[in-house]
């Protein structure tokens, strides 16, 4: 790590915390050559492998675009999204590999989506699972209607 300050190329590490997400470490560095002190924020990277081969850091971002087309015109808002975003990134972190491909991510969508809004899982679900037929959609509406029943029938 070099020092900002003066650009030796070396730092002697003071203190190290993790942060509020528990996702990355903050460490608290010192420059052996200016006395400099200085922050660092260290996060394991994710690479996403597409259907192509090519490989790309993970973004939230383009979970959240994903997300966004198929909440269109329901109540699910940019906080929402955010919080969906986040949730499917720690699952996937929680998995402890470093490299997945586009087909585990949408698996990761699918379960936080369902929570948020059923119409919106429905929708994403209908293209990433390539709905071709109704009877598709009948029978992940039949298993939603199931699981609610069963939600409700435990609540009771």
């Amino acid at each position: 790590m070099h020092c900002p300050f003066c650009r030796h190329p070396d730092s002697r590490v003071i203190d190290s915390r993790t942060s509020d997400d528990g996702l990355s470490i903050r460490r608290r560095r010192q420059c052996p050559e200016c006395g400099g002190r200085f922050t660092t924020t260290e996060t394991a990277s994710l690479a996403v492998i597409k259907r192509s081969g090519v490989s790309e850091p993970f973004s939230r971002d383009k979970v959240i675009t994903g997300v966004r087309k198929a909440c269109q015109g329901r109540p699910v808002t940019e906080a929402d999204l955010a919080v969906l975003a986040q949730r499917v990134e720690e699952a996937i972190r929680q998995t402890g590999v470093s490299q997945l491909d586009t087909n585990e991510i949408g698996l990761a969508i699918l379960g936080p989506l369902r929570e948020l809004d059923e119409v919106a899982f429905l929708r994403f679900a209908s293209v990433y699972q390539a709905f071709d037929s109704l009877e598709d959609f009948e029978s992940a509406i039949g298993e939603l209607r199931a699981d609610r029943e069963k939600a409700a029938a435990e609540d009771r």
